[in-house]
């Protein structure tokens, strides 16, 4: 049994994580794991007036899964909160990727979100972020990528990213909160799973303050795409419908290295995400594009050129006056 003292400390560091969103219509995004059924229990006792509706999704990988969704469920049913479950359409799922699996859920996230004019919270810690910004290392990400969980994200907010794993862990054991582990958490078949076990707890071992040092690089990143994102607004970009309008003289001021760092700052605007051979042909094409030439990119966006703007969409096609 945890001390009272370091109970109390967790309970605080909860609180003040969930106390700190600004009143709004919120939608969990709760799997049936240990953090985000501790979020759950936390944001009921704090935020309950707040909670418009909560979220769960079955990926179709399988028994556990389907048992975990069950879980969220019969937890709301038993607090009179409204849920809403999901499951990823078609036979092969289980055979699906952890990427496959993330898009699927957080397509489903978002448009019941929309529905329900919410913002989703996630249960995402302050261990999530480390990881997911050692991953973005490995992967040789540039600083917008190691932002990672830092960045900001229209619809969503992670109250939890100052408190731990372990934090959560404690509250959760102390007051009882049932949740369920899915067994797909020790596959060492994702990338995660296998940096999770071995090597970010290596390197805890040989350097305690590893982790902090990760959580430093992913503010400074954030802060940096801060100041982007001020250099962007600037240049007033206009949003139309699906599209984000910007005009072309606006983007004549930078050298190509650093349309290279405006070009997806630009796109995330439309809900665009470009790697990093959509940029190069992108920030080649800005120079010589002529009015009514058009270039597409990944997932079906699309950025055209007029006689005076760029724009760009989430779309194959776009109507323009």
């Amino acid at each position: 049994m945890q001390e009272p003292r370091a109970y109390l400390s967790n309970v605080h560091a909860i609180a003040k994580a969930l106390g700190s969103l600004p009143a709004d219509r919120y939608l969990l995004a709760v799997s049936g794991g240990r953090d985000s059924m501790a979020l759950l229990h936390a944001f009921d006792a704090t935020r309950r007036s707040d909670l418009s509706a909560v979220a769960t999704f079955d990926h179709g990988s399988g028994a556990a899964a389907a048992e975990a969704v069950e879980l969220v469920v019969r937890e709301c049913l038993g607090r009179s909160i409204s849920v809403v479950a999901g499951r990823a359409p078609g036979p092969a799922a289980s055979r699906r990727t952890e990427s496959a699996w993330r898009s699927a859920r957080w397509t489903f996230l978002r448009a019941v979100a929309e529905e329900r004019r919410a913002t989703i919270v996630t249960a995402h810690t302050l261990d999530d972020q480390a990881e997911t910004v050692a991953i973005r290392i490995l992967r040789g990400s540039s600083a917008r990528g190691l932002a990672a969980m830092e960045a900001p994200s229209v619809g969503v907010v992670r109250p939890f990213l100052a408190v731990s794993r372990a934090q959560l862990a404690a509250y959760a054991d102390r007051e009882g909160v049932r949740w369920f582990e899915d067994p797909s958490n020790s596959d060492a078949g994702f990338l995660r799973n296998r940096l999770r076990a071995d090597l970010m707890r290596t390197l805890r071992e040989l350097h305690p303050g590893f982790d902090a040092q990760l959580i430093g690089i992913g503010r400074r990143a954030a802060a940096w795409r801060a100041e982007l994102a001020k250099v962007v607004d600037g240049m007033q970009p206009c949003r139309v419908g699906a599209a984000v309008v910007i005009e072309a003289g606006a983007l004549e001021a930078f050298a190509p290295d650093s349309l290279r760092i405006v070009w997806p700052e630009i796109a995330s605007r439309a809900g665009v995400v470009m790697d990093r051979r959509g940029i190069e042909r992108l920030v080649e094409w800005t120079s010589r594009a002529t009015a009514g030439q058009r270039m597409p990119l990944s997932g079906g966006a699309l950025v055209e050129r007029t006689a005076r703007t760029f724009v760009i969409a989430q779309r194959t096609r776009t109507h323009l006056k």
